[in-house]
């Protein structure tokens, strides 16, 4: 049995599910399109290939091989998107939770149920039906569960809206021992600039103590500054609007001095190292056309 272990989320990581872009599908319809940035790439003909997309994830599982982490990857379906592992589960502590997704998107989940095979069913958990929590909202970081939310009565006309308030209450009374803290984001159908899809598209921790951030991702001030109170200000690299439409809070850490992230970052890239972090940079701007980078196509399942 493979015994689960996610605390936070830079603690040295040993297994991985890493998505796959094989037999990704042609490119969607404009009608098909899940969030803004994917529409206006169909729109104006950049959406990106299956060659370039395998292509930018094989450099991923390659930085993996180097750090010997064990990578597991998902079972193909022809023509379905999978890059995304993130979107469909994620493991605190020793539980493996299944995300409530889209519907159309579930047999994604049934492409690694292999893995879940190998976890404990008692450590396997699935939120009801009414609650809807995706990975990209949900990170774990130490005594603490920062959960990204859509709180707007509006919730349901969005489809960019993942998590609701069922999803975060479901997480806060299956671990009663952390403190949840919800944060309620920006959504936009339309503008990719002003659409914070999860949690991990405008703040993510990073080494022991620092945190990357952009404070229009939050619809409330008030939650954005508590967490710059909670990380320190001298903590936080705090990115334009510009560099969270290209997704520069999606990285993923390794361990808390090594973080994979994309080779064009270069503000980032350049703060990361000043302070101490080596940065094994990859192509990811393919992908990036879809509103997710590395942390959305990971789903860490052990870490030290």
């Amino acid at each position: 049995m493979m015994k689960l272990n996610v605390k936070n989320e830079t603690s040295r990581l040993r297994a991985v599910v890493l998505g796959t872009a094989e037999s990704n599908g042609p490119t969607p319809s404009i009608e098909e399109a899940y969030d803004p940035k994917s529409l206006e790439h169909i729109k104006a003909g950049t959406y990106p290939s299956e060659e370039d997309m395998v292509s930018e994830m094989e450099s991923v599982a390659e930085v993996f091989n180097k750090y010997d982490v064990k990578v597991y990857r998902p079972n193909i379906i022809k023509d379905c998107n999978q890059i995304f592992s993130r979107d469909i589960g994620f493991v605190i502590d020793d539980v493996f939770i299944k995300a409530n997704i889209l519907p159309d998107r579930e047999e994604e989940l049934d492409a690694i149920q292999y893995i879940i095979d190998q976890i404990d069913a008692d450590k396997v958990m699935r939120p009801p039906v009414e609650a809807h929590i995706e990975g990209g909202d949900v990170i774990v970081w130490n005594d603490h569960i920062f959960i990204g939310t859509y709180r707007g009565s509006d919730y349901s006309d969005y489809i960019v809206a993942r998590t609701n308030k069922a999803g975060v209450d479901f997480i806060a009374e299956k671990f009663p021992n952390k403190k949840v803290k919800s944060f309620n984001l920006r959504k936009s159908q339309t503008n990719a600039m002003d659409n914070a899809l999860h949690l991990d598209c405008c703040f993510q921790p990073i080494g022991k103590d620092k945190a990357i951030l952009h404070k229009n991702g939050f619809l409330e001030e008030e939650e954005y500054l508590w967490l710059v109170d909670f990380f320190g200000k001298d903590n936080i690299f705090e990115i334009t609007k510009e560099e969270m439409y290209h997704m520069n809070s999606n990285v993923f850490s390794i361990s808390e001095d090594v973080i994979i992230s994309e080779k064009n970052f270069t503000r980032l890239n350049s703060w990361l190292r000043e302070n101490g972090f080596t940065v094994e940079e990859v192509p990811y701007a393919e992908i990036a056309k879809q509103e997710g980078l590395l942390r959305c196509s990971t789903l860490p399942l052990i870490r030290d």
